[in-house]
């Protein structure tokens, strides 16, 4: 996709994301609409840790008591942060090598790197993932506000507890509604520092979810109602041990943000802060992951749900349990709304780059603009009403796309050295990189696919 900028003044000092470059999928600092003129002076440093810190922190967070359920507190504790560890890593090559080849876009450096197929590939790869996890999103939002059924059993959603069960309250006339009056207008907005607003409440919500979490578990630690966790897996044969893989889709997933980095480096006001921003981000992400799994986990134990908001439908045992339940269901959704147009936002221009690579930018032109908006909405709309869990939907993205676009690629971009700044620790850390996604997801697609073929959990 060509997306350059306009030229700027000449008395304003030129920014990287001012100057005309093929490989920018962005917005141009300074645009002309509608005949008009809109400055824009570059983004903050704290509105990029929440845009960034909002892609990384989704829908991913209710799966992982799950994964804690499968590893054990000790391995699942263990595994989170190694992760958060192997993704700033990764992101610090891509930035690297994005430095080097003069790219301002991911698909920049892959092109740069591998070719037209290269780029092709990586934004594929983003279709996948960023199509996945808002359906994810959907379905969690169903979920919570229509209810659930796993195995036989029905978890009420917010509107059934609260007006019984009508027709205006079934899922796909909620998703209908909360497509239209939502993810609709947040969705049409054309330049991602416009979301800083929506994105630091959306944090504000995941910690009050996770604070109401956290208060709930200790109530019930102090009166002794919770029984000790296991702290390893239970491994009894070598299914069991090959199912433990079913989780790194899962772990994967919850940190990929590298799709956006470029976005928002793009538009911060002194892009040296970026290194700072992915760490900070990453930092916060981790923190809130570690203490949400492990409190969902002891709240719930071996009764943790694939969506972890669906345990919130039970009596908690505690004085005004009904009402917390409600607040941490509520909360957690409201989270989810204002991370959709994070995710959606690199979706629509891969997906522009993908079919109209030399097309006129998208933000200039409002029929296509609006013509991919309504049909990826669409897609989306449909596929939360027909994938029946957030596990089936993680598996098949966290398995396939995003392993490439948070390991592989970055790891295979770095291996191909083209412009000999690689060291060869850089090297090893992405050759082991690379086997251990592929390893570990070969594996787990395995599992899954032998699990469904046996009609049974993976995690089971």
């Amino acid at each position: 996709m060509t997306i350059g900028s306009l030229k700027p003044p000449k008395h304003k000092k030129v920014r990287k994301s001012d100057r005309l470059d093929e490989k920018v999928p962005l917005l141009p600092t300074k645009q002309e609409e509608h005949g008009g003129c809109e400055e824009f002076d570059g983004a903050s440093f704290t509105g990029a840790v929440f845009n960034l810190s909002t892609t990384i922190v989704g829908a991913g967070i209710m799966a992982l008591p799950a994964t804690m359920k499968a590893l054990g507190l000790v391995l699942g504790i263990a595994m989170i942060i190694f992760m958060a560890f192997l993704a700033e890593a990764s992101i610090e090559l891509l930035l690297r090598f994005s430095r080097a080849a003069k790219a301002t876009s991911y698909g920049g450096v892959m092109g740069e790197a591998f070719g037209k197929c290269g780029k092709i590939c990586l934004q594929i790869c983003i279709l996948v993932n960023n199509i996945g996890v808002l359906i994810v999103y959907m379905i969690i939002i169903g979920d919570v506000l229509s209810g659930t059924t796993s195995s036989g059993i029905h978890h009420a959603g917010v509107l059934e507890g609260w007006f019984g069960v009508h027709w205006w309250n079934g899922r796909g006339f909620v998703l209908l509604v909360t497509t239209l009056v939502v993810f609709a207008p947040l969705a049409c907005l054309k330049r991602i520092d416009s979301l800083k607003i929506t994105s630091g409440i959306s944090v504000g919500l995941a910690v009050v979810f996770l604070v109401i979490t956290v208060g709930i578990t200790l109530i019930k630690l102090i009166n002794g109602s919770i029984s000790m966790p296991r702290l390893l897996p239970n491994v009894t044969d070598l299914t069991s041990f090959l199912n433990l893989f079913t989780v790194v889709p899962v772990l994967v997933t919850a940190y990929i943000c590298h799709y956006n980095v470029h976005s928002i480096d793009n538009e911060l006001e002194d892009n040296t802060q970026i290194k700072g921003v992915v760490r900070s981000s990453l930092a916060l992400c981790a923190t809130v992951y570690v203490m949400i799994s492990l409190f969902g986990f002891l709240l719930f134990g071996d009764a943790t749900l694939d969506d972890v908001l669906a345990n919130f439908d039970a009596n908690l045992g505690i004085p005004y349990g009904s009402l917390l339940n409600d607040v941490v269901r509520v909360s957690y959704v409201g989270h989810l709304m204002l991370v959709f147009p994070i995710v959606f936002y690199p979706l629509r221009l891969n997906l522009d780059g993908l079919l109209f690579p030399s097309a006129m930018p998208l933000v200039l032109d409002n029929l296509r603009f609006a013509l991919i908006t309504i049909g990826l909405v669409t897609l989306i709309f449909f596929g939360a009403n027909f994938i029946p869990s957030i596990w089936v939907a993680f598996q098949f993205t966290g398995a396939t796309a995003a392993v490439c676009i948070g390991f592989i690629f970055p790891a295979a971009i770095t291996v191909r050295d083209r412009h000999g700044i690689a060291t060869n620790k850089d090297k090893i850390l992405c050759i082991i990189m690379i086997v251990l996604a592929l390893f570990s997801n070969l594996v787990a697609i395995y599992s899954d696919a032998y699990a469904l073929f046996k009609n049974v959990s993976p995690r089971e």
